[in-house]
Formats: C-alpha cells, structure tokens, sequence
C-alpha cells in the first residue's frame, strides 16, 4: 500500500488506516464470538498494508486497547503504527474531558500496559478540558515524547462539544443541545473550525502536532476548507474520522431497517428513516462512479476521494469484519478521474433531522 508521512514526528503509515473503535464500541458486537473477529479484523488490516490502528482509552472504556494489545502480541510490532488518545473520561451515566497534567501521566502509562508495548507512536488529547489551560495538557503530553514513551502528538475532535464547569458538577452529558431551526445551527464550512485553529495555534508554540483527528468525508466536507489548508502548511496529517459516514456511504444499510439501542448511529440525526431516504442521491452518486470502475464498491470510491484530496489525509475507516478491512485497505488502489471527483464535489449536501 502507498505510505504516506504525516507530521513533525515522521509517522510513515498506510495511506488507509483502521478506525479500531468499531471492535468494541458504539456498534452491536456478539462476545466472545465478536472479539475473535475483531482481531481478525486487525490482521487482516494490517495484512493489507493499513499499518494506523487508531484506539482511544475511552474505547470501554479501556476494553479497545486490550483487544488490539492482544492482536499485536501475535504478530511483530512494527507491522503496526499505534495511535491511541487520552483526556476522556466515560461512566455510566457522564462524558466528561479531563486534562490535568497527572491524569496525562498516568492514562499514557495504564495505555501503555493494556497494549502491551513501551512505545505509543501516535499519542492524542480526545477533548480538550475547558477547566485546563491546554498548554498545561499539552505540555505533559510532549514530557512523554522526552520520555520515550510516545513518538509524536495529536489532536482528535478539537472544536467538539466539551462540559463547562457547571455541566460537570450537574453530571450531564457533553452532547449538543438540538437547536430548532436552521438559524441557531451552529456554523459551518471554515467558521466551524475557528476554535480548532486557535487551540491548534497554541499548543504548537508548546509543541509540534503531527496529526489532527476529525469527521471527513463525502457527506462532512467542512474540514477540506476550514482545517486541511492550516494542517498541509504545517505538514500536520490530518486523520479523516468516519470516512464512510457512519456506513451510510458505503450504500449497505437498509433504509428504515432501525438500529438497536447500543448503536450509536439510532441516536445521529442522519440516520432516522426520513433521512436515510432522502440522503440517497448522495450513495446512489457515489456508486455511479464505482460503476466506472468496474469492481470497486462505494465504500472505496469513498476513500479514494478523501486520498485525492492531499497526501496529508489518511482515512480511518472504522471496521470489525475482517472482508471489509480488506475492501477499505484496496481502496487505495483505485485513482479516481477528473470526472469522478467533479462527480463527487458536486454531490447534494446531506439532510439531518433535528427532532
């Protein structure tokens, strides 16, 4: 598979990486059955050259990084680049951000133990806490790199809804209140990154960022104008998070079929039946364009936009079967025409429901 370099740290991965939270997580898994095809799933991946399995503490929480410390046992650890993020907490009932340099310390070395390795290639801050002065966060992030303990730093979701003070001590969840009209939506396109770049600003005068982690694909564009221009200056590789929108995009889920509680796409507002409907001009655009191709599939035409877009983006798709690991990581092969991308770009906005 084609490798590309993404930051200060000099992480050469796959141009395709594996979204590992999907193993464990926010979709409907059977145990034990479920985590033997999880893992699986991650050799399959990294068979195929998708060498960036990107984790999270918060994976559970905790569960995700276990699994993937237990694929790695049975293979070399160079065949992977481990990125895993901390700064999240998750309980019952509570999300809540936590950046206070101690909690860095000791999330990095509890990561450390669950994945089995002395190294974590690429270490990122999940949410920035808002009662922590990022540079103090990100100042104990970058003591871990002199320690040997991490390669290179990121940052994933920057700009995301995270607890104010008054929200933390009432034990509420970190999720958008649902405006209701058009009007009090908030801004999109490159005003919706303002916050990122100024977070982004600061702590690079703290240190590098090699990577930043955050939603890209055929139906979240924002990013392409509002961030990717700062990261390409900066050599910064940008991390496309939900590449194929959730599973939407690779034109496989049945309209109206619902989802069962433990899935998080049966609380987005993309995917009630209304909307699914009336967001398949997009799917039905994108598998035009496979049709050209001949074999390929959505899923891939998907990803080779987002590969089209810069060679600092390295999708993420997230997965726990083993055939579409292999399916995405192929996607790296197909070269979209002229055609195909004005195809593409031209593609309908996607429709939301906010009830």
């Amino acid at each position: 598979m084609e490798r590309r370099t993404i930051g200060a740290g000099a992480l050469e991965v796959g141009a395709i990486g594996l979204g590992c939270m999907p193993l464990s997580c926010g979709y409907p898994t059977t145990a034990p059955r479920g985590r033997e095809s999880a893992v699986r799933a991650v050799h399959a991946a990294l068979d195929q050259g998708s060498t960036l399995l990107d984790t999270a503490d918060a994976y559970g929480p905790f569960t995700n990084e276990l699994l993937i410390g237990r694929a790695l046992r049975e293979r070399p650890r160079e065949d992977a680049v481990l990125s895993t993020k901390c700064g999240l907490l998750i309980g019952e009932s509570h999300v809540v951000a936590n950046g206070r340099p101690s909690y860095v310390r000791r999330a990095c070395d509890a990561s450390l133990r669950r994945l089995g390795t002395d190294t974590i290639d690429l270490y990122q801050l999940h949410r920035v806490d808002p009662e922590v002065p990022v540079e103090e966060t990100w100042g104990a992030m970058s003591e871990l790199v002199g320690a040997g303990k991490v390669r290179a730093l990121g940052l994933s979701a920057v700009g995301a809804h995270t607890l104010r003070p008054a929200d933390r001590a009432a034990g509420r969840s970190p999720v958008p209140r649902r405006p209701r009209g058009d009007a009090d939506r908030a801004p999109r396109g490159d005003g919706a990154y303002r916050g990122t770049l100024r977070v982004l600003e600061r702590v690079q005068q703290v240190f590098p960022v090699s990577a930043v982690q955050v939603e890209l694909s055929v139906w979240a564009r924002d990013a392409l104008t509002g961030l990717l221009p700062w990261c390409a200056a900066r050599g910064v590789g940008l991390l496309a998070a939900m590449p194929l929108g959730h599973g939407f995009l690779t034109g496989t889920l049945t309209v109206g079929g619902g989802f069962t509680e433990d899935d998080v796409r049966a609380r987005h507002p993309r995917f009630t039946a209304e909307m699914m409907a009336a967001n398949q001009p997009i799917v039905a655009g994108l598998r035009r364009v496979a049709t050209r191709h001949g074999a390929a599939s959505c899923a891939q035409v998907a990803l080779a936009w987002l590969l089209a877009q810069h060679p600092g983006v390295v999708p993420v798709p997230g997965t726990k079967h083993a055939e579409w690991a292999v399916q995405n990581a192929r996607a790296a092969e197909l070269r979209l025409t002229a055609e195909d991308l004005a195809e593409i770009r031209s593609l309908p906005e996607p429709q939301e429901s906010w009830e």
